[in-house]
């Protein structure tokens, strides 16, 4: 760390290295690998509970740390903003982008060779926020063979080809060329995957759908029993918890028809394929890695950007395989309780089932804690930025031309991968639309919708089971000032996002939750507004 500190200069706010020394810092500085699952439950991983053969990862989190309480921001586009910005989305304008500062615009000033692929679902494009390399789409969702006509190709149009296409694997095949591109400039690289992989449409290839064929006639009660078993073997809690009921909203899987079962065990089949693939393109990238002699000073993060999508919106070939480019199945609920296990609640919920991601850190250089640990301390996307600037050793900007930058919400995460505590952490803040939260140490309230705020003690109950609300007065009137003030004076939210709760209990359901009928489309609602496009918030 002496030699980068005495080549570091400090201009305006931004560091610069000397050129002439490049190669011998290039050799401490770690390269920065961020990857980002669309739609992935918390137990949706073999290493985080799953019966899906996921070894790339499970092996990046047998050799590295996991984090059991780990948070996203429950949607798409929000938890996109705060990993990339640490700030909360509101704070850094949204998908403007225009109240923060990005992680490549950190670490290009300061040497590094920065590229992304995926989905990005902000506004503009990645090639305006500090990327000089992107492939991929800006929408919010796409058909995996197909694609749609917002691919870019480092800022311009791209042409999915007729044939042979399939994002998966273009992600993972362009990462690796623009990998090549940073060794032949021989500077240390950021590479930001945001796969779209699981999101609907589920459209996954044939062979990765055979394997898993008639592995979910058993149904989802018997899968998610199967899932919490298995979490409780790894440890993952530090503590055996208590999972939460089947809703009543779920059926029995017992009960259903024969043809909703064969339905949804096909519908299952899909999203353990996009899965196991997800992994495969991952294995091929580390494997990049390995080639090069990079492995071990690379910073591997990998996370979800919410948890299980339970909106059941459309169904396009049902009685088809989901594997032909005309098809597109949607997200079941009952499947998304599953795969959340052992929590309540969904995608947009800020339970957490919602808001829980997996999260696995790799970097044999750097990490200080045991192979395989389990780090029970909470953490979010927010933390994401800071804790790679102090890795890299870049200095993070007051200021930045045409943008007038909030103060970061995240803070580093540098003390855990070294094996030692955090001191303090800020409340974690939640908001999405009219769900909310605010975690402050092991206490956490919660509303649903804008319904009355729950109190929850998560040390105690991490899957929400008993509301202490009422028992707790004093604490939850506390927490829920800490949340207006941070939304009025932090996030600066519309009036409309922070007004008061309805004191009303009302059931906790949702319209575009799957409705177990025929065994057809099996949505409360279908509408063409439901398609996936560029400013699809429910995406």
């Amino acid at each position: 760390m002496n030699l980068i500190r005495n080549l570091i200069f400090f201009v305006s706010g931004t560091v610069l290295f000397v050129p002439s020394a490049w190669a011998e810092v290039r050799q401490s500085r770690p390269n920065v690998l961020i990857i980002l699952a669309d739609d992935l439950g918390f137990s949706d991983l073999g290493c985080y509970g799953s019966e899906i053969d996921t070894p790339n990862l499970d092996r990046l989190a047998s050799e590295g740390l996991r984090f059991s309480q780990f948070y996203n921001t429950a949607k798409c586009h929000s938890s996109r903003v705060s990993l990339l910005t640490g700030c909360w989305c509101r704070q850094a304008g949204d998908e403007s982008l225009q109240g923060a500062i990005t992680i490549p615009e950190v670490l290009q000033p300061t040497g590094y060779f920065t590229a992304m692929v995926g989905k990005w679902h902000l506004d503009k494009e990645p090639t305006d926020f500090g990327f000089q390399r992107f492939f991929g789409h800006l929408s919010g969702a796409c058909n995996y063979y197909k694609g749609d006509k917002t691919f870019r190709l480092n800022g311009k149009p791209w042409t999915v080809p007729n044939e042979g296409f399939y994002t998966t694997q273009a992600n993972a095949d362009h990462a690796v060329k623009f990998l090549a591109e940073a060794r032949a400039e021989k500077k240390p690289w950021l590479m930001y995957m945001a796969f779209n992989a699981p999101h609907a449409p589920l459209q996954p290839l044939e062979e990765d759908y055979k394997k898993y064929l008639g592995r979910y006639d058993e149904g989802w009660d018997s899968i998610r029993d199967a899932r919490l078993k298995k979490q409780s073997e790894l440890g993952l809690f530090g503590k055996e918890v208590t999972a939460s009921p089947r809703p009543d909203n779920i059926p029995a899987w017992a009960t259903l028809t024969a043809d909703v079962q064969a339905w949804e065990a096909r519908r299952m089949a899909a999203y353990a394929a996009l899965i196991d693939r997800l992994d495969k393109e991952i294995g091929k990238v580390i494997e990049n890695l390995k080639q090069n002699n990079e492995l071990d000073n690379t910073l591997i993060l990998f996370m979800s950007d919410n948890g299980a999508c339970p909106y059941d919106r459309n169904n396009i070939g049902q009685d088809d395989e989901p594997f032909k480019p005309n098809v597109a199945w949607s997200d079941s609920t009952g499947w998304a309780w599953a795969r959340n296990s052992p929590f309540r609640f969904y995608k947009q919920n800020q339970f957490e089932g919602g808001i829980a991601s997996p999260a696995i850190v790799h970097w044999p250089v750097g990490l200080k804690t045991s192979a395989g640990s389990i780090v029970h301390t909470p953490a979010h996307l927010v933390d994401v930025l800071p804790t790679i600037a102090e890795a890299t050793g870049s200095q993070i900007p007051t200021t930045y031309a045409g943008r007038s930058l909030s103060p970061l919400a995240g803070i580093s995460l540098m003390p855990v991968l070294s094996g030692q505590p955090l001191e303090t952490r800020p409340p974690i803040h939640f908001l999405f639309s009219t769900d909310r939260g605010l975690r402050d140490g092991d206490w956490k309230i919660v509303s649903f919708k804008k319904g009355p705020w729950e109190l929850y003690n998560l040390a105690d109950d991490r899957t929400e089971l008993h509301d202490l609300a009422h028992k707790h007065p004093e604490i939850l009137n506390r927490m829920i000032n800490q949340w207006h003030q941070l939304t009025a004076n932090v996030l600066r939210a519309p009036a409309a996002e922070r007004s008061a709760v309805s004191e009303k209990i009302t059931p906790k359901v949702h319209r575009e939750w799957s409705v177990y009928g025929d065994g057809r489309n099996t949505s409360s609602r279908q509408t063409k507004s439901d398609q996936p496009n560029l400013k699809n918030k429910n995406n």
